[in-house]
């Protein structure tokens, strides 16, 4: 009667373990899929921003400021023409859309490092996730709580 009682608790405790290292899994797979979506983002502006070089990029309509709120496009550039300033506040209004559906507390700021031709941009992404004890590589740790405060940057160069 004693083994099958030891039995039952080495049995409990292999079973707490498990679960307990699934948890931990799932909180880490969100995690990178959070890190996925910011680098696909970041792509998404800046292959935008490759379409609309001419005149829009190299004149610093694509510059965001942190806290900035993109009014609305007045075009809706997808199913009519617009001209370069109004297609880079579409892509803009769009991008930050999209930064706000799928991370939790996005922000997105792009900075003209460079002005002229070539132009360099440096794009950052933010957003808050859920304390996983660790750092990630090529991720900034705002505040070590609850929740931390990650970061992707991506410099882009645009030549005419």
């Amino acid at each position: 009667m004693l083994e099958i009682l030891i039995t039952l608790v080495i049995v409990a405790t292999a079973l707490l373990g498990t679960a307990g290292l699934q948890a931990h899994a799932l909180k880490t797979n969100m995690g990178g899929q959070f890190r996925n979506q910011a680098v696909f983002l970041s792509a998404d502006i800046a292959e935008r921003m490759e379409a609309n070089k001419v005149q829009a990029v190299l004149a610093g309509g694509y510059a965001l400021a942190a806290g900035a709120a993109i009014p609305a496009a007045s075009t809706a550039c997808n199913t009519g023409p617009c001209t370069p300033a109004q297609l880079a506040q579409y892509d803009l209004a769009n991008w930050q859309a999209a930064i706000a559906a799928v991370l939790p507390q996005g922000t997105g700021v792009i900075t003209q490092t460079v002005v002229g031709n070539p132009s360099t941009y440096t794009i950052v992404i933010n957003w808050v996730d859920r304390a996983t004890n660790q750092i990630s590589a090529g991720s900034a740790v705002a505040n070590a709580g609850r929740s931390e405060t990650y970061s992707i940057t991506t410099d882009k160069t645009i030549r005419n």
